[in-house]
């Protein structure tokens, strides 16, 4: 490391005095070395370098499995994912990026394994779940998630290494039910009062929008559109036990 050398020499030069003078220049340069070295870690949670490119076209890929998991291509879908882009990018380049996704539509055959394995190595887990999270948006910008979308997600969920519960407790934000609260806080509804408290603080640590915030604004958006979710099953829970 260079303060210590940088210390040794001072400590030659100038005893004691010269040896901490030494230590902070040097301590400075290093860390400036670091900062240089280090490169663009995007805006994607990334574990290594990645240009935001090479997301965006692995997103439009998985986007277009889910479009056309069910035999037909949804105009509403579609419109769906153009929005993300322009708010995300600006509209001059999602109208880029969008000429290159009606390409991978119409002509292309997308291997979801491939990319999910890509995307493994480059983000991590809360970015992944709010990849999942943007995909039933996909599939429910109809107003219908079906079966065949839903199939499509969880083996993309599977390819990206998410727990099944996490899965169970995204696809519940979009799949109304009975049990939907429940699911959501990844619980049973034979769960006690002092067990919902503390899944709704674990979920509500996972899903915090604090932890994607190097993402861009549309999908911190729909990360505290699940943080909402959270809340409001915990409090139907509550309302309907009465704590």
């Amino acid at each position: 490391m260079i303060k210590w050398g940088a210390a040794l020499l001072g400590f030659f030069v100038y005893r004691f005095p010269g040896a901490i003078i030494g230590f902070m220049l040097g301590s400075f340069i290093d860390s400036m070395m670091k900062s240089k070295s280090s490169g663009f870690k995007g805006r994607f949670d990334t574990k290594k370098q990645v240009s935001p490119q090479d997301f965006e076209l692995n997103l439009l890929s998985l986007s277009s499995i889910v479009i056309k998991a069910d035999g037909k291509v949804n105009q509403r879908e579609l419109d769906y994912v153009r929005q993300y882009f322009v708010s995300a990018y600006g509209k001059e380049r999602a109208n880029a990026t969008f000429r290159t996704f009606n390409e991978v539509i119409k002509n292309r055959e997308v291997s979801a394994q491939r990319i999910c394995l890509y995307l493994n190595q480059h983000i991590k887990y809360p970015a992944r779940l709010q990849l999942l999270h943007f995909l039933f948006g996909i599939a429910n910008a109809d107003g219908h998630v079906s079966v065949a979308e839903a199939e499509e997600i969880q083996k993309i969920a599977g390819f990206l290494r998410i727990n099944f519960s996490d899965f169970e407790s995204i696809k519940a934000m979009f799949f109304k039910t009975a049990d939907t609260s429940y699911t959501i806080l990844e619980i049973n509804k034979t769960a006690t009062d002092s067990e919902v408290k503390k899944a709704f603080r674990t979920m509500a640590k996972k899903y915090h929008p604090d932890k994607i915030q190097h993402l861009e604004d549309v999908h911190i958006k729909g990360a505290e559109a699940k943080f909402r979710a959270v809340q409001e099953a915990y409090e139907q829970i509550k309302n309907e036990r009465g704590f």
